[in-house]
Formats: structure tokens, sequence, C-alpha cells
């Protein structure tokens, strides 16, 4: 008997803190996880597989997507709207978790894209483009900075 409360209330415990775990995220404008973990010279990529350069393309699309509607308000990973002194109410998460959604939809449709019109591309531009990519990512890392 007191096993059966215990694990009721232990499985009780473990459904509120899932709930609660996935609606602190709804605040976050995106998470370290969205973000490329390896920058590659050319050198690299050359020795890469057209297969794998497609994944690369892929995931430095995902992650330009994903940050560049946000850069004017963070360029770090796992910043909630209250660290920004945007207050956490259903409005401002709605929106957030609208943007959200919509980045995702635009993903999935460039990522089925690229899976079905990039090997077309020749390898060098493949490479230039991930090089590309990588460039425009290192500069949304640093932030927008006032340079006139």
């Amino acid at each position: 008997m007191l096993k059966s409360q215990f694990l009721i209330g232990f499985i009780f415990f473990l459904f509120i803190q899932y709930s609660y775990g996935q609606k602190k995220d709804e605040a976050i404008f995106f998470n370290k996880k969205d973000q490329i973990t390896r920058f590659h010279t050319i050198s690299d990529l050359e020795n890469l597989k057209k297969g794998q350069l497609i994944k690369l393309y892929q995931d430095r699309i995902k992650e330009i997507v994903t940050v560049l509607p946000f850069l004017s308000l963070t360029n770090e990973p796992d910043v909630r709207l209250s660290d920004l002194g945007i207050k956490e109410d259903s409005n401002h998460i709605k929106s957030l978790k609208k943007s959200t959604e919509a980045s995702q939809e635009a993903i999935t449709a460039f990522q089925t894209s690229v899976e079905e019109l990039v090997p077309y591309a020749d390898t060098e531009k493949i490479i230039l483009t991930i090089l590309y990519f990588e460039d425009i990512i290192k500069k949304m890392r640093i932030g927008v900075t006032r340079s006139l």
C-alpha cells in the first residue's frame, strides 16, 4: 500500500516536472542544439562526399533560419524572454511559439529542397556555399555591433 502510494506520488512528480520543463522552453528564443558545433576549412570539406556536404549545408541553413529573426534581440542560445526584460505572458509566448513553428516548417521545406536539388550542383559550389554560410553564422554569433 505504501509502495503504491509512493509510486503514484513519484509518477505525479515526474509528470509535473515534465510539464513545467516543457513550458519553460517555450520562452526561449533558440537552444544550443540549434547551432552547429564545428566550422570547416576548404580542405576539410574537399575530403567529404557529396552526401556529407549536403548534410552540413542543411545544418547551416537550419541555424541561419532559426537565429536570424531574433538577431536584434539576442545571438546567444538559451536566452529567455525574461532575460531581455520581455514579460513572459501568454501573448509573448504565443508569438514566440508561432515564430518557432514557422521556422520549423521553413527548415523542413528547405531541407527537402536541398535534398532534391543541391545534389545536382557542382561539389565545389556546395563547398563554397557551406563556407559562405559558416561566415554568416560566425558574424551572427559575434552579434550586431555598430561599425560605421
